[in-house]
């Protein structure tokens, strides 16, 4: 479990399942998430077995999002691996009401944190749809720079880094 001044992040379980369909299936908050694509209820199951599985072997994966006192699911954070290589990828979510008061970023924050101080690790990337200016201002508020532009289903996808911080 993580916490934040406002939030509590609970790794994600077959309980959350309804309220990540509801969540994942708003026309709005989807826009860049999975390509655009609406999950089925089936493949957001799979997302919370494998979810499990990598908290269970790795100590990572995606965690759920609520008030610090409790109540609905306000969103998702938590790394994944990419493709190809040793590093892991933050991603969020959030639904629709709670843009522009600053949750995603405190969230990410909290999950950086964990990245770097219990997973150890030395650098975390994201990937973010060039079109998705709020996605983009988050993460460049967290201190993660632009590295490179790759083609995406959507159009372009901006790579960000941010590496341990030295002490």
């Amino acid at each position: 479990m993580l916490r934040t001044g406002r939030l509590t992040l609970t790794p994600v379980c077959a309980s959350d399942r309804d309220e990540l369909v509801a969540l994942w299936h708003d026309p709005l908050g989807r826009e860049f998430l999975f390509d655009g694509e609406m999950l089925s209820p089936g493949e957001i199951t799979r997302i919370i077995t494998n979810s499990e599985k990598s908290f269970a072997t790795a100590n990572f994966g995606l965690w759920a999002i609520r008030e610090r006192s409790g109540g609905p699911l306000l969103g998702t954070a938590g790394l994944r691996e990419l493709d190809g290589g040793p590093d892991l990828e933050i991603v969020y979510s959030l639904t629709p009401a709670c843009w522009g008061g600053g949750l995603a970023g405190e969230a990410a924050a909290v999950v950086l944190d964990y990245a770097f101080d219990t997973l150890g690790l030395d650098r975390v990337l994201a990937e973010i749809d060039e079109g998705n200016t709020a996605s983009r201002a988050v993460v460049e508020r967290l201190g993660m720079r632009p590295f490179g532009t790759v083609p995406g289903v959507l159009g372009p996808m901006i790579h960000y880094a941010l590496t341990r911080p030295r002490n």
